[in-house]
């Protein structure tokens, strides 16, 4: 059984979110934000994997690769923050927590819960905006009535 691009082209930023996420750690830069925004050029690879990859399969219709696009980035979210969930408490929870940025969304000590929630929302918009703008970088790609394609 072949799995779908869209999952595994998810795994991959997930890999790469958490590769990135771990080195960040062993240097000691976990906790300086910005560094964490580097995170997105992740969902960007792998999302753009999708759609390259449905254009050389002849996939032109505009919605399913955007679905299909949005689908990925959303699975490469979705396990990185079950894979941030789990090494959190592997590391002393919400101790850990803690820990990790001052400066994020937060005032007092949030929970591994609220982080990793906080931490899904902004994933989903990040999820959303990759897409939005993969979409535009391809939308020239895919042929209709607006590019001079026959009907």
């Amino acid at each position: 059984m072949k799995l779908p691009k869209e999952l595994i082209n998810g795994f991959i930023i997930f890999i790469g979110i958490g590769f990135y996420f771990l080195l960040m750690e062993l240097l000691g830069l976990a906790d300086i934000y910005l560094l964490r925004l580097f995170n997105v050029l992740f969902v960007f690879y792998g999302t753009y994997r999708t759609l390259k990859s449905n254009f050389i399969e002849g996939k032109a219709v505009l919605v399913t690769n955007a679905v299909s696009a949005l689908f990925t980035a959303l699975t490469g979210i979705f396990l990185s923050i079950i894979g941030l969930i789990a090494y959190s408490y592997i590391k002393g929870g919400d101790a850990y927590v803690g820990s990790l940025s001052k400066t994020f969304l937060f005032g007092g000590e949030p929970s591994v819960m609220t982080y990793s929630i906080s931490l899904l929302f902004e994933g989903i918009v990040s999820a959303v905006i990759v897409t939005f703008m993969l979409m535009l970088y391809w939308d020239t790609r895919y042929s209709s009535d607006k590019h001079g394609a026959e009907s």
